[in-house]
């Protein structure tokens, strides 16, 4: 199978599946789930490609039911090593200066993330790119209660990692998909990419909106000066 790179030639998931297989897989889910060196990682078009191998039989032996539960088990611990990294750094996670590979504004925009949500932001993210990986991250910075964590980790870890692996198996059946697996890929990148642009268009209609709200009440006490002087 030819897929076309989504980035730099070594990211791409055929690529990174035919050189390192389930292992690697594995690896990278992890590593998106909770590293913060995971977060540029391409979870969601590799876990596409890997439910569409494992139905054609380019991939491995292994069942689609047990490739599937080795995904959710590598996404939920990789979850539980960000939820541990996160209670341990704590509040100095806020105070890291910026690097190649390590940008505040991620944090930030998890958190607020995470603020919002709640709980449920744990399953959320699973399906938002860069936001999945510094989430579990932000939850141990709240101390976020052990069981909850654990709960709501396990059920975002299997609808994500399970879900998207089955989605690929499925349509890996569709001749369509086979013959345009290019555009089935750069779909999946786009969907993911989504919610991050609903949240955008979200926070500025309420700035818009806040500005607006703010305008009037910030001419009030300029025209009452203006009266003062008068007098």
């Amino acid at each position: 199978m030819t897929t076309l790179a989504l980035g730099p030639s070594w990211l791409d998931p055929d690529y990174l599946i035919g050189t390192f297989g389930l292992i690697g897989v594995l690896v990278i889910v992890f590593a998106e789930s909770g590293l913060l060196i995971g977060f540029f990682l391409p979870g969601d078009s590799l876990l596409f490609t890997t439910g569409l191998l494992v139905t054609t039989g380019s991939l491995n032996s292994l069942p689609l039911w047990a490739v599937c539960a080795l995904v959710v088990l590598a996404a939920v611990v990789g979850d539980q090593v960000g939820y541990l990294f996160g209670r341990k750094v704590g509040p100095s996670l806020f105070k890291r200066p910026d690097s190649k590979l390590f940008k505040q504004e991620n944090v930030e925009k998890a958190h607020e993330f995470f603020e919002k949500y709640g709980p449920k932001s744990l399953v959320l993210a699973r399906f938002v790119p860069i936001v999945r990986t510094f989430t579990p991250i932000i939850a141990g910075v709240s101390r976020m209660n052990y069981r909850s964590f654990i709960t709501f980790n396990v059920i975002g870890g299997t609808l994500w990692g399970a879900g998207v692996t089955l989605l690929g198996a499925a349509l890996g059946n569709v001749e369509f998909v086979h013959k345009n697996i290019e555009a089935m890929l750069i779909l999946i990148v786009l969907l993911s990419v989504v919610p991050i642009g609903i949240e955008f268009l979200r926070a500025r209609s309420k700035n818009k909106k806040e500005t607006a709200a703010a305008g009037p009440a910030a001419d009030v006490p300029s025209a009452q000066r203006g009266r003062h002087a008068k007098r």
